[in-house]
């Protein structure tokens, strides 16, 4: 992973870029990623505009952390997501208003279109509803995340999970959208197709090299910037 001063910059505009992308408000979501021997996340309750990298919290496993500034109230989801998950480093939190909205009517959403793979498989669940900030909450996203790098938390919001802050954001993104095309097909009054496991399946396998430059295209890139 990389430095702890980049990776708080990392998370300070995450943060901001949320608000500019139109996928979260005022002081809700929250970011996080993995570092040393447990985590940095932003703080809870400090306008992003206002943000410092002296703000986000560094948190130790068993929950406890230093300074006076106070993490994030979802803290135990992210912890118990990058406990459990070696595989992603990063958790971002947004409630954008269309997953949010399909969270709203407790619907996974299915498999409308191939950029579904992008979050793990051929769904992204809807975890039933808890209380925020509570372990029960924590114990629900972490079921609903198996075999996936996103899921909607019901009557609240959406969670991505990826190898990185910006693959993270990035994801986060694509549910949003996801769940934008989803609530216009469910307009029609009907439930709209979905591809099938083979198909998704398909897509995965496609997703394995999709989007890689060669090294020397991106050695190009470098020399160019």
């Amino acid at each position: 992973m990389s430095d702890e001063r980049q990776l708080r910059t990392e998370i300070v505009e995450s943060c901001l870029n949320m608000s500019r992308l139109g996928i979260n408000k005022g002081t809700a979501g929250n970011v996080s990623v993995r570092f040393g021997n447990g985590f940095l996340i932003s703080p809870t309750g400090i306008p992003y505009d206002k943000m410092t990298l002296d703000h986000v919290v560094a948190m130790n496993w068993d929950a406890t952390f230093e300074g006076d500034v106070l993490p994030s109230s979802e803290w135990r989801f992210h912890r118990d997501i990058l406990k459990a998950r070696p595989d992603l480093n990063a958790v971002v939190h947004t409630h954008s208003t269309h997953a949010t909205a399909v969270s709203i009517l407790e619907r996974d959403i299915p498999a409308i279109h191939y950029v579904i793979a992008a979050a793990g498989g051929a769904t992204i669940r809807c975890a039933p509803y808890e209380i925020f900030g509570s372990q029960a909450l924590a114990d629900r996203v972490i079921t609903a995340l198996e075999g996936r790098r996103a899921c909607l938390m019901a009557h609240h919001g959406v969670i991505t999970a990826h190898v990185s802050i910006p693959r993270a954001l990035a994801l986060a993104v694509t549910v949003e959208e996801l769940a934008e095309l989803y609530l216009l097909c469910l307009k029609t009054g009907a439930e709209p197709p979905i591809l099938n496991d083979e198909q998704i399946a398909e897509v995965l396998e496609r997703f394995k090299t999709y989007g890689q430059q060669s090294p020397k295209a991106l050695e190009g890139l470098r020399q160019a910037s």
